[in-house]
């Protein structure tokens, strides 16, 4: 491996992160982050397909980038090396709140608000969760308090793999496509590629989903885990989901298809990638088999699609620095 493509890969000591060890911890994080999102949808322009109110793996953890209130611009990210929780603003101010076991979700929508204040930025949001289980609105919500330091850790450095990998897998492609992005009504790291071709309207979705899905997609992503998938995985779906698509082969071998709802999910566990010689090669190869799989089945023209100037599909050595 060259001395460039060596800076390029991502490391490969994957830590191990069962759910069941740290789901107290993983639900409250994730109201977390919707407390921020839900401030970030509050303070950005609007996107096609909600893109404006995502979050992004950064260098220490999870960031908003800039976002804009009045004359005031400012960020919120979590740091996962210090653990806290920073406002930053375009005139110098800092403000931090530690994150910790026993910070309820009331107490961090509280401290959030209070810095905001503090800088000058006082926004009204519909303070309750959004797409979970979880209904209490967050000011009232002294349940969920957990904080295991060492999981949130090891989760953000896996989502900082992860979002290197599908960075990469990226630029195999030329057509519209999403950032790596984490929405955090689902918790889940996300890439999608777009086929250029309106989808069928969704006349009893909501308008939140009739916006995601309007448009042919195929998506792909990583989640922590959830009643429904109990432990961490890499994922891809086709939408609208076409025939057959199923009986198209993914890989690696460990990647299989499963039931989701009224579709279909491409699924490769967390713990295979992670066990596999090479994990990063692994994960390519999931994601490309399973954008294979959509683009036969839907019918899409991947040869236009397919990027002209970085590695791609059959190229895995030159894509992973062999």
């Amino acid at each position: 491996m060259s001395e460039d493509a060596r800076a390029l890969a991502p490391p490969t000591e994957l830590p191990p992160l069962p759910l069941d060890e740290w789901r107290p911890t993983k639900d409250t994080l994730h109201l977390y982050a919707q407390v921020v999102g839900k401030l970030r949808l509050a303070t950005t322009p609007l996107r096609n397909h909600w893109w404006n109110v995502s979050l992004y793996v950064d260098v220490r953890g999870l960031t908003t980038r800039r976002l804009r209130h009045g004359d005031v611009s400012f960020s919120i990210d979590f740091d996962f090396l210090d653990h806290e929780l920073r406002v930053r603003t375009d005139r110098g101010d800092v403000k931090s709140l530690p994150l910790r076991d026993g910070l309820s979700v009331a107490r961090f929508h509280a401290g959030l608000l209070a810095m905001l204040a503090d800088v000058g930025v006082e926004i009204a949001i519909r303070a309750e969760p959004f797409g979970v289980p979880m209904t209490t609105p967050f000011a009232d919500d002294h349940e969920h308090a957990a904080y295991d330091a060492d999981a949130v850790g090891r989760w953000w450095r896996i989502a900082a793999w992860s979002d290197w990998v599908l960075e990469g897998f990226a630029a195999w492609f030329c057509g519209k496509t999403s950032p790596v992005h984490l929405f955090w009504h689902s918790f889940d790291l996300a890439l999608t590629r777009y086929s250029g071709r309106r989808a069928p309207p969704l006349p009893d979705a909501d308008p939140v989903t009739r916006e995601a899905y309007g448009e042919e997609v195929i998506s792909f992503g990583f989640w922590a885990g959830d009643d429904q998938m109990t432990e961490p995985a890499y994922y891809s779906y086709t939408a609208p989901e076409p025939a057959a698509l199923t009986h198209h082969p993914l890989e690696p071998e460990q990647a299989r298809w499963v039931e989701a709802g009224p579709g279909h999910l491409a699924v490769l566990r967390y713990d295979d990638v992670r066990a596999a010689a090479a994990p990063h090669e692994a994960l390519l190869r999931f994601l490309q088999s399973a954008y294979d799989a959509g683009t036969a089945a839907a019918g899409w023209d991947a040869d236009a699609l397919r990027s002209s100037w970085c590695p791609g599909p059959g190229e895995f050595d030159v894509a992973i620095g062999r």
